[in-house]
């Protein structure tokens, strides 16, 4: 850092971070008497409540002192570190990629280099549904079968449904060729339940071993198109039997699958795709802690998943207490039709971003990546109301919406092999703070005040920089090392 143009200006550091409670967090100008010369050390990027300003890069200049003004600190600790970040990212459901095919050619590659490229927002991490989730238009497995008819050795099995999934999955790969995925079902082929519907029941035991080969396939079959699966989880949320499509496991059911059928399967046949269990909300870590206990289980298995519909966040912390050498993951929130754009900035990027980071995720997603203005399509039973980070409005027209700016203040700056360290929180600000690949600090942070300004210095190795949030708005600051 360029430490000696501010070490003889103190005031000049209250000044030129200290914002007003209305412009959201940019710094005041500079006092037009004072003639020494501003050095920027710090990006900082801004988005507010209102909407007035979207992930904008503000233009004053930030850099670093060590005297100023009376406020708190935010204090970044890089001797403090915790887990290696794995990305950011969406689901990319079917019904996304329908309607992002529906985009013309031109418009189509914007929007993916928005989204994946390098000079976009930089998601990193993907998850996709195995078969349908409740977010395509129509419930399918890739080995349907006539009622009443099986097929054990799954010589019917084919991801024929899912070649528009795999073919934009390429296009995106060719943005960015070192995109993770984590892939879920929905739903096992409805002849392996007990109640022979796409809706609630149950993996019979003695499918077992189909479904496992079911998993082996569908890794071998996207790996045959280019495309790798990083993780899997066995069920997406396994105590919901209400979606169309669902499938009810138990953590006994669960346990018992993975050491006895999954894990050799993928084994024996030489997979490196992760296992990661559980896939529900953060009101049960008794599910995936009892899975762990287990130690044969535990052998096969890289982590847990969590989605925040039910209880608190800190839950994650719970589970990688209990089991620290296992990862934890949050892998599904969604944003409501009917939601506030304010509201959901505070209470994602603060529970969500923030909070899942805090507790020790490897990854975070938002729900679904893109829909149509109606919030489709959908299965009959499925979500109505979940609206996507990007409404697809016709072949040449698209708008972002709230889940996009939730995620691109966290994955446009912490790429892939960053390590979150040690941050305070002051106030209504909560904070993740991370070191990148590159050397770069990173610091994401929320007013979660839905009326009341927050002024603070953020302070790095002894010297620090002061700035303001107006109530409701997100910020990320860079700077380097």
């Amino acid at each position: 850092m360029k430490k000696s143009l501010f070490l003889a200006a103190s005031a000049l550091i209250f000044l030129i971070g200290c914002s007003s409670s209305n412009d959201g967090g940019t710094p005041d100008p500079v006092d037009p008497t004072d003639d020494t010369p501003i050095v920027n050390e710090v990006d900082f990027w801004l988005t507010q409540s209102n909407q007035s300003v979207l992930l904008a890069k503000q233009t004053n200049p930030i850099a670093f002192g060590t005297s100023g003004n009376t406020n708190g600190f935010v204090d970044i600790d890089p001797s403090q570190t915790f887990q290696t970040v794995d990305g950011f990212g969406y689901t990319l459901t079917g019904g996304s990629v329908q309607v992002i095919n529906m985009l013309s050619s031109a418009k189509k590659q914007e929007l993916l280099q928005e989204i994946f490229g390098t000079d976009g927002i930089r998601v990193s991490y993907l998850r996709l549904s195995i078969g349908a989730s409740d977010l395509n238009a129509d419930p399918f497995t890739y080995d349907d079968m006539p009622t009443g008819e099986t097929d054990e050795t799954l010589a019917n099995f084919s991801l024929s449904n899912d070649s528009a999934v795999i073919g934009l999955l390429n296009e995106i790969l060719a943005i960015n060729p070192n995109i993770k995925i984590i892939a879920a079902p929905w739903s096992a082929p409805v002849w392996m339940k007990d109640n022979g519907s796409f809706t609630g029941g149950s993996l019979q035991p003695q499918y077992y071993g189909a479904y496992a080969n079911y998993f082996v396939k569908y890794i071998q079959g996207m790996a045959d198109n280019g495309i790798t699966i990083t993780a899997v989880t066995p069920q997406n949320e396994p105590e919901n039997p209400y979606n169309t499509p669902s499938l009810v496991m138990t953590y006994e059911q669960q346990r018992d699958f993975i050491k006895n059928n999954l894990g050799p399967a993928f084994q024996s046949n030489g997979l490196s795709t992760k296992i990661v269990i559980f896939d529900h909300n953060c009101d049960h870590p008794v599910y995936p802690i009892s899975i762990l206990n287990d130690a044969t289980a535990k052998s096969f298995i890289d982590g847990s998943a969590f989605h925040l519909y039910a209880g608190e966040i800190s839950a994650m912390s719970t589970v990688h207490n209990a089991h620290p050498d296992r990862n934890v993951y949050f892998t599904e929130q969604y944003t409501p039709s009917n939601g506030d754009f304010g509201g959901d900035l505070r209470w994602h990027v603060k529970n969500v971003v923030i909070g899942s980071m805090r507790n020790w995720s490897k990854a975070t997603f938002e729900w679904n990546l893109a829909n149509d203005s109606n919030y489709g399509p959908h299965t009959t039973g499925g979500c109505t109301t979940c609206k996507g980070a990007i409404t697809i409005n016709s072949s040449s027209s698209y708008q972002k919406n709230v889940a996009y700016y939730i995620i691109a203040h966290a994955s446009k700056f912490v790429p892939a092999g960053s390590v979150r360290i040690g941050s305070t929180e002051i106030g209504t600000v909560s904070t993740a703070a991370f070191k990148t690949p590159e050397n770069k600090i990173v610091l994401v942070a929320i007013n979660s005040s839905d009326a009341t300004s927050q002024a603070f210095n953020v302070r790095y190795n002894g010297e620090w920089f002061s700035t303001s949030l107006a109530a409701g708005s997100a910020a990320t600051y860079v700077f380097n090392q």
